[in-house]
């Protein structure tokens, strides 16, 4: 079985980082997936299941609602790993493109104050495991050692 685009990423060379993880066709349009890394694999402990879980709903309902972008959000959602996040964007972008939404992004998180969006028993199916502490430290890990003046070797994945 040939292995899928993400697993041939030498995850022993990745940094966290914006990167976009591949481009699909879908009708007439383009859909980019990016791979939001906000930790490093096998180097750093993952995120866990709480704060990633606080960071998604208010990711997507951020995004969703974004002025410019939020028609072309398609999906926000964790990656299994729990080292970081997949966005799909409506569009044929690159990486270095969305960083400005990233910093918006996770800013508004690292602020955030108040009830996480849909964090309900009627709207979530695990609305109790959300941790908003350690979702607006981890955003602002995120911009200040990755988004903020962000290198290129952040925004291409490694050879």
């Amino acid at each position: 079985m040939k292995p899928i685009a993400s697993f041939t990423i030498d995850h022993m060379k990745l940094l966290p980082g914006v990167y976009v993880s591949r481009k699909d066709s879908a009708g007439n349009s383009v859909i980019t997936t990016f791979d939001l890394r906000m930790t490093r694999p096998n180097f750093e402990p993952v995120m866990n299941t709480a704060e990633m879980h606080a960071i998604e709903h208010l990711a997507a309902t951020f995004l969703r609602n974004h002025e410019t972008y939020g028609s072309n959000i398609v999906y926000f959602g964790p990656m299994g790993c729990r080292t970081g996040f997949y966005l799909l964007l409506n569009g044929d972008y690159e990486s270095k493109d969305i960083v400005p939404l990233m910093i918006e992004l996770y800013e508004f998180i690292r602020d955030y104050e108040g009830e996480i969006p849909g964090a309900a028993a009627i709207n979530c199916g695990n609305y109790l495991d959300m941790n908003l502490g350690m979702a607006k430290y981890l955003a602002n890990r995120y911009l200040s050692e990755v988004l903020y003046d962000i290198a290129e070797e952040r925004l291409i994945y490694p050879e």
